[in-house]
């Protein structure tokens, strides 16, 4: 399941979205390798088209795709020296897939801010600072070992290797995010294994007023380089506690056409270049998760590692034509049903029936 941690000073939103997130809890028992500590929620991931799926075949069941938050404590300034709670968030941090950094913009003179005035953009700073400052050590240590087996005889695999340690070092005693660094194919496949904070992609999360949220035009406090999206974690607060009928006209009277959370989900979804793909019948629809990219035997060990090995082929509907057809006997009957093979790359909205050998 694709993991997420929620990251930014104290009194910015952090927990506040977290526990906003949660409100949106799935059902657990339909992930049966996730575990919920205090700090973690699942939640799903919005999506229309599986209940329009769901409706057409009569489904008993419906499983949305699943996004794992982590709230991630202890990030103030100074952590990477055992400030705040030190580097206990470490640990937290380097299993998940992608960071939220949750920034403040708003005013509020009754929640204090540590630094005792609200600057986004110096804040942002501070954070990457403290990842910057904790990745180092770790790409001081590789260089080391990579320079030393490189005196007993260089090879190309260690020349690369060096090269893109060093480019990251560069940007790391900078305070700079690792995920800058202009790696050649080579260099990227070579270091793949060397789990960085600042390699991690990150979504900011520009927490500001109620009116700033619905702004049309509003532009990023942070510069160039850093994906951000506005969202006021106090208005969804809010909007999670409404009945859900009520949610949408609310929305509708802020100006927006999705709430914030959804928005987020969806980045995050973006970010990190995953689409989705269905199965539906009576029994239940169910939403995966893939990488774009991903061939048709890789999507079917998704569902079992057993699917891959045994792949004979993919019944592929598209979405749009599964729904115009009224299911899968109307696609048929029409010519929309693709029989494909191994080479078969998989498309965001597939409809699919694996055929596998037992």
């Amino acid at each position: 399941m694709l993991q997420v941690g929620i990251v930014g000073l104290p009194n910015v939103g952090k927990s506040t979205l977290f526990k906003t997130l949660t409100k949106k809890q799935v059902d657990c028992a339909n992930f049966p390798f996730c575990t919920i500590e205090p700090n973690v929620g699942v939640v799903e991931v919005p999506d229309i088209r599986i209940k329009k799926l769901a409706e057409i075949s009569q489904s008993q069941k419906l499983i949305p795709t699943a996004i794992e938050f982590v709230d991630i404590a202890g990030l103030v300034k100074g952590a990477h020296k055992g400030e705040g709670l030190g580097n206990k968030f470490l640990a937290n941090i380097r299993e998940v897939d992608m960071i939220v950094h949750v920034v403040r913009a708003f005013e509020d003179e009754n929640v204090h801010h540590v630094e005792g005035n609200i600057d986004p953009s110096r804040d942002v700073e501070t954070i990457e600072i403290e990842l910057a400052m904790a990745d180092i050590g770790t790409v001081e240590r590789r260089l080391e070992s990579v320079r030393g087996k490189m005196k007993s005889g260089k090879n190309k695999d260690l020349e690369l290797e060096e090269s893109a340690l060093v480019k990251w070092f560069v940007l790391l005693e900078q305070g700079k995010m690792a995920h800058w660094a202009q790696l050649t194919e080579d260099e990227t496949k070579i270091v793949k294994d060397v789990a960085l904070l600042t390699n991690k992609p990150i979504l900011y999360v520009v927490n500001v007023d109620e009116q700033t949220a619905a702004d049309s035009n509003w532009k990023s406090p942070l510069g160039p380089g850093r994906l951000a999206i506005p969202v006021s974690i106090k208005v969804e607060s809010e909007i999670v506690e409404m009945p859900v009928e009520d949610q949408q006209l609310f929305l509708e009277e802020l100006g927006l056409k999705q709430s914030g959370l959804d928005r987020l989900i969806a980045k995050c979804y973006e970010l990190l270049n995953l689409i989705t793909y269905f199965t539906t019948g009576e029994k239940e629809t169910r939403a995966w998760t893939i990488e774009q990219g991903t061939k048709a035997p890789q999507a079917a060990g998704v569902i079992h590692t057993d699917f891959e090995k045994g792949f004979i082929r993919a019944e592929v509907i598209s979405y749009e034509d599964f729904i115009a057809g009224g299911g899968e006997a109307g696609a048929r009957e029409s010519g929309k049903l693709r029989v494909e093979g191994k080479e078969y790359v998989m498309q965001d909205a597939d409809v699919c029936h694996f055929r596998v050998s037992s």
